[in-house]
């Protein structure tokens, strides 16, 4: 068993140094600015981009939320055709149902070996906050990627709220409270930045503090891609490229187009 865990360990790392060598190769800002003390560093999740963004470029030492069903075989089809290619044209459905089933085995090993946290929607979710908050406790932060399919502006989409009381749960066992800081990657330029941290207020109601924390994320994320030079946006969806919104109103980026 022992064995076979390390031969598992020895092809992910060769699979993360090809995903590594093929990915943009970003430029960090704002890394300084990031808390040294645990925190919950909160992105735009731009399909695969963010994740790889965060395992190879993050500034300090973390773990990521993953979906539990791609840490899992049996599951990985239905989630992957679900949340990956559900979208695409219906004539192209039987080859990517075709595809979420290769990659099933892959999918496994590769997120079961990178640093992260399974995250359930079921009643599994409470091991899910549990490994978040000794994680933290351990000094290391957490990366998440909250984005659901309401659209929230052209940068981000909207929220789940429930990843916020990961920091009341911190606060309660630990006395300490939890920064929320908000980063936005874009392969397009070649960046990844980080933006200013927002403290998690536990005398707060828990329902209030969830939409402050969570508005205070998307409009961090909005006003870091709004900064830099006018690209396209990688929206969570899974849709056409030519469906990529642009970083900055239409009236805006119409003279910069040498730009995108």
């Amino acid at each position: 068993m022992q064995m076979r865990k390390k031969i598992r360990r020895v092809i992910y790392r060769i699979l993360a140094f090809f995903v590594w060598l093929f990915s943009p190769k970003y430029r960090v800002e704002g890394g300084e600015d990031v808390p040294q003390e645990p925190s919950v560093l909160v992105g735009n999740h731009c399909h695969m981009y963010g994740p790889v963004f965060a395992e190879f470029y993050s500034p300090v030492k973390r773990k990521t939320w993953c979906a539990g069903e791609m840490m899992e075989r049996k599951t990985v089809a239905a989630y992957a055709f679900q949340d990956f290619w559900s979208n695409k044209p219906k004539w192209t459905h039987p080859f990517f149902r075709l595809l979420s089933h290769l990659i099933a085995p892959l999918a496994e090993l590769i997120f079961t070996n990178a640093r992260t946290i399974a995250v359930y929607h079921d009643t599994r979710v409470l091991s899910t906050f549990r490994d978040s908050v000794k994680t933290l406790e351990a000094g290391e932060s957490l990366v998440i990627f909250p984005e659901c399919y309401n659209r929230h502006n052209n940068i981000v989409y909207d929220f789940q709220r429930g990843f916020v009381d990961v920091a009341l749960m911190y606060y309660r066992k630990t006395g300490r409270k939890v920064s929320f800081v908000p980063f936005y990657v874009s392969p397009k330029l070649k960046k990844g930045v980080f933006g200013a941290p927002v403290s998690f207020d536990p005398d707060n109601d828990l329902k209030q503090e969830r939409e402050r924390i969570c508005a205070a994320m998307m409009d961090g994320i909005t006003v870091l891609a709004s900064r830099l030079p006018c690209h396209r946006v990688v929206p969570y969806p899974n849709v056409s490229k030519k469906h990529y919104p642009m970083s900055l109103p239409t009236e805006v980026y119409t003279d910069e187009k040498t730009q995108v």
